[in-house]
């Protein structure tokens, strides 16, 4: 094997305060005169047709993003890890990486193959992407990965109905040479390997913490930068990854997805210390052991800790919502090799003001403005800039241009109804009239809701979601303030006024009390003594109830010393 072909410099790895998973940091790419040697071979060889998907995981595996693989797993490899989420020898491992191609041609060609075979992987120009070296052949069972790997065999399941769609009945495992890398469009410039990353985290800008971040479908909301803001609180840096590939076509294209983080990033988050790439790869959609592959991916790029939030890699309904933590109890900490740091379901409090979780938040949903991935991509859809308190307008602006399909149908719908969309963000709508607010006095019903309704609704956030604590505030500070010059006048001056134009209102009451007689000559004309008198004592307790207008001359009581200014200035 060449030094191209040799893994990184485990000397200098042992310096870093973290390893790649495994102990070695794959390097499979062939370069140089053994990558145009090897590359002349491959057109001699048998050739097996790849999809997409297949040309990105051998990326992944020989840029080392999937250490310790070196290639596609053989049978006893595959089977360890669907049933104990470990390779054979023992180290954690939770999604397989098997290569089972589909097509007559191909199913042609594996026939003729035997165990010590090379084979030529190749797109569909025909070009070689990789060399396969073959250590085992050996049936693939679809409903025995499905089954495993993500608990059901239902195909619904977008991961189930991939291994239906694209995996035929044999398997291939061994090690792979990569010839040649896919070429990432926009994302070129900025892409990163995990050679790249080691060196620039604790070479170049000397970290001895990084928190890793892999993110999907969604634009940057401000669930993603509570985790991140709490994240840099400790660690030196944050290295931020959405995933660039093989999302589904409804989601924001991926696209839009990097330039809004990348515009939020750049406004937000201390440049020198929060690092921005793009990740390929392909979605597994295998839940929670999908959680464990994104954090062993953050390990091989050299972070220290990897941030999980809830949900992480979630499918619809298929896992508990807190699965992708819970994962996590069944490997020790040695074994996972990185600090596993999970986070709760971020809302908004208007009550507290802030972003929280339930955690850290004692307020119920009356006040809260949640934040749902789906829902914020609907908000989207139907044309509307979600709250600020949810998603940043910098990053709202840039993915609602990039979001497909776009607007609504003849009946005013997206691809979820508006019910379902205004339900998963405001909570509170189907049971309060507005943020904090009244209860209906008639609950309204998801399945019933309208464009109308959401229009209120976001009408309502914007003009009320930051004011609830504001006006609270402004309560404390009136009645606290003893520079009162820092208050505004008018409110003093309304309250005067107020005052006494009670004190008319008394006044005339009190003449009207006095002449009214014992019983009056017609009770729908005029009033007795008894209802004058009446009147009158609502009128005393209006004004026990007006607010005081503290002026400072009224709040003199509350200051004084007991020494001299000056003995208090030494």
């Amino acid at each position: 094997m060449s030094q191209s072909m040799e893994v990184l410099d485990e000397k200098k790895f042992a310096r870093y305060p973290q390893q790649p998973h495994g102990g070695k940091l794959v390097n499979r790419v062939l370069t140089g005169k053994e990558r145009d040697e090897a590359m002349e071979r491959a057109k001699q060889m048998p050739m097996i047709m790849v999809d997409l998907e297949a040309v990105i995981t051998l990326e992944m595996i020989a840029t080392g993003v999937l250490s310790p693989n070196e290639g596609f797993m053989v049978e006893e490899d595959y089977k360890s890890v669907l049933t104990d989420g470990r390779l054979k020898n023992g180290v954690v491992w939770p999604v397989p990486l098997s290569f089972a191609p589909i097509g007559e041609r191909n199913q042609q060609i594996i026939k003729t193959l035997s165990v010590g075979d090379e084979v030529a992987l190749v797109d569909d120009t025909r070009e070689p992407v990789a060399i396969l070296k073959l250590e085992d052949i050996f049936h693939y069972d679809r409903d025995f990965r499905a089954f495993h790997l993500f608990g059901t065999t239902d195909r619904s399941h977008p991961g189930v109905n991939s291994i239906y769609r694209r995996m035929g009945d044999t398997a291939l495992g061994g090690p792979i040479q990569l010839l040649r890398r896919v070429h990432w469009g926009p994302f070129e410039d900025i892409r990163m390997e995990p050679k790249e990353t080691w060196k620039l985290f604790y070479e170049e800008k000397k970290f001895k913490s990084v928190g890793g971040f892999i993110t999907g479908a969604n634009p940057l909301h401000r669930g993603h930068e509570y985790i991140h803001r709490n994240a840099l609180e400790e660690l030196d840096g944050l290295f931020v990854q959405p995933l660039v590939e093989m999302a589904k076509r409804e989601y924001t294209r991926h696209e839009f997805r990097m330039l809004s983080y990348r515009s939020v990033l750049e406004t937000y988050y201390p440049k020198e210390r929060t690092l921005l790439a793009p990740l390929r790869v392909t979605y597994i959609f295998a839940g929670p052991r999908e959680a464990v592959l994104h954090a062993l991916i953050m390990k091989n790029y050299g972070c220290t800790h990897a941030l999980i939030g809830r949900d992480h890699a979630g499918i619809g309904d298929f896992y508990d919502k807190y699965a992708s933590h819970n994962i996590f109890d069944e490997y020790t900490a040695d074994e996972i090799g990185i600090d596993v740091r999970l986070f709760h379901e971020v809302f908004y409090c208007t009550r507290c003001d802030a972003q929280a979780t339930d955690q850290t938040c004692p307020h119920d949903e009356q006040y809260r403005i949640n934040i749902s991935g789906t829902g914020i991509r609907e908000l989207l859809r139907y044309g509307v800039l979600p709250p600020k308190e949810i998603v940043r307008p910098e990053s709202a602006r840039i993915a609602m241009q990039g979001v497909q399909p776009k607007g609504v149908d003849e009946n005013n719908q997206a691809i979820s109804p508006v019910g379902k969309t205004i339900k998963s963000i405001f909570p509170y709508y189907l049971t309060r009239s507005k943020i904090g607010g009244p209860k209906r006095k008639t609950p309204l019903k998801v399945e019933e809701l309208t464009i109308e309704d959401l229009e209120a609704v976001i009408t309502d956030a914007r003009e009320n979601a930051d004011r609830i604590y504001k006006e609270i505030y402004n309560e404390f500070s009136s009645v606290s303030d003893t520079l009162r010059s820092v208050q505004p006048d008018w409110v003093a001056s309304a309250r005067e006024s107020i005052y006494k134009q009670q004190e008319m209102v008394i006044d005339y009451l009190e003449e009207k009390t006095n002449k009214a007689p014992e019983k009056a000559s017609d009770e729908f004309m005029y009033q007795d003594k008894e209802e004058a008198e009446h009147e009158l004592q609502v009128a005393r307790k209006i004004i026990d109830d007006i607010p005081s207008p503290l002026r400072a001359e009224d709040l003199k009581y509350r200051i004084w010393n007991s020494l001299p200014y000056n003995r208090y200035r030494g």
